[in-house]
């Protein structure tokens, strides 16, 4: 009877999807062994390709939607609803993501999670009971008030206008207005994947560690932070919550902070949640080996990245399983690895290349180095 291979690699970022890896790898394993069984489980760890791996995993569907992009122009947003029918899966990237501005229109000032709660509310009004959401990737700095703000809250200044979107006005909030927010709002469970663990303000906060790579200026990032401690007092007096040194309230400008204010929010690791959701742990049992792997391999792999958590999970199901990964990039202090779970970390580039060719010939290499492992394993 053939073996066993369960395939769960993350996405090669510009060369293959998560599933496109899994196709490759078997097509090389049943090269050497034509009759081993291939699992497939396509994986992510909470950033760019976490929707498209769990609609894959879980046979799923997409839905696009025209929101408010992060300068308040219109973009084509998209997020999943997972194979249950009940479970929405969006990355904030998708609406109000750095892709969206270019370097002479980035502004931290005036740019909007607003394009979030949009898809959230859209998940929210087809019926979704729970979200997943990946917080990686934001052009933004206004705590979440934007996507509170698509779901009903209104950010008041003290003659009772409302303040225009964007961090750079959060210093005149003086009040928070709750009585148009979404019902169902409250019923909604939201899981963030995040592995960011700055606290919202200060020297490790949202806007000094992140707000230079969204286009603020020394100065904009003084603003920003400030206007930020403002809005986490007024946060806290009116709503009774302390979200200013919570862990990962600075992640995506803020975006953390605002959504354990104003929703049913709980924070955990992306990869985590992936491997919740894909069941992989039963899918793991019985099989003969665990094969892995992403774009680009080195030491701080083990801190949350895929290969590590797929890793972690394949020995807690059975210690003695082979966990193999490959990568089309093997970097510094790779042998690390070794002491976490990993058997053997095993490059796809045959030689010498442009960057373009590799990318290109990623699902060729991935197939051929499989066969060259499964030839061995044999």
């Amino acid at each position: 009877m053939g073996k066993t291979f369960l395939l769960a690699p993350d996405s090669f970022k510009e060369s293959m999807t998560a599933k496109e890896v899994c196709e490759a790898m078997e097509i090389g394993i049943k090269r050497a062994v034509p009759d081993a069984t291939c699992i497939h489980v396509p994986m992510a760890d909470g950033g760019e390709g976490t929707v498209q791996s769990l609609v894959d995993a879980t046979g799923g569907v997409f839905v696009q939607k025209e929101v408010m992009g992060p300068l308040g122009m219109p973009v084509l947003a998209q997020y999943g609803i997972l194979g249950d029918g009940k479970t929405g899966v969006i990355e904030m990237a998708s609406a109000s993501g750095i892709h969206h501005v270019t370097k002479a229109t980035k502004n931290p000032l005036i740019t909007t999670t607003f394009g979030t709660g949009e898809l959230i509310r859209d998940c929210i009004e087809r019926g979704i009971t729970s979200i997943i959401l990946g917080i990686g990737g934001s052009a933004t700095n206004d705590g979440g008030t934007g996507m509170a703000a698509a779901l009903g809250y209104r950010f008041l200044d003290r003659s009772g206008n409302q303040l225009p979107l964007g961090g750079g006005f959060l210093d005149d909030l003086h009040t928070i207005e709750m009585s148009g927010v979404l019902p169902e709002l409250k019923q909604i469970s939201i899981l963030v994947a995040s592995d960011v663990t700055n606290p919202l303000c200060g020297e490790r906060g949202a806007s000094v560690v992140f707000g230079p790579q969204k286009g603020a200026t020394p100065e904009m990032v003084q603003v920003l932070d400030r206007n930020l401690k403002h809005y986490s007092k007024v946060v806290k007096e009116q709503l009774g919550i302390d979200m200013a040194d919570v862990p990962g309230a600075g992640a995506a400008g803020g975006l953390g902070g605002g959504l354990l204010a104003f929703t049913n929010a709980v924070m955990k690791k992306g990869v985590e949640i992936v491997i919740e959701y894909t069941h992989l742990h039963e899918k793991l049992q019985g099989a003969d080996y665990c094969f892995t792997g992403e774009g680009g391999i080195d030491f701080q792999t083990k801190f949350g990245k895929t290969p590590y958590g797929v890793a972690q999970a394949a020995k807690s199901v059975d210690s003695s399983m082979k966990v193999i990964a490959l990568a089309g990039y093997i970097g510094k202090d790779v042998e690390a690895l070794y002491d976490e779970g990993f058997d053997a970390i095993f490059g796809i580039v045959p030689g010498a290349a442009e960057i373009e060719t590799l990318l290109a010939n990623g699902k060729e290499n991935v197939a051929r180095t499989a066969e060259s492992i499964a030839r061995l394993l044999k």
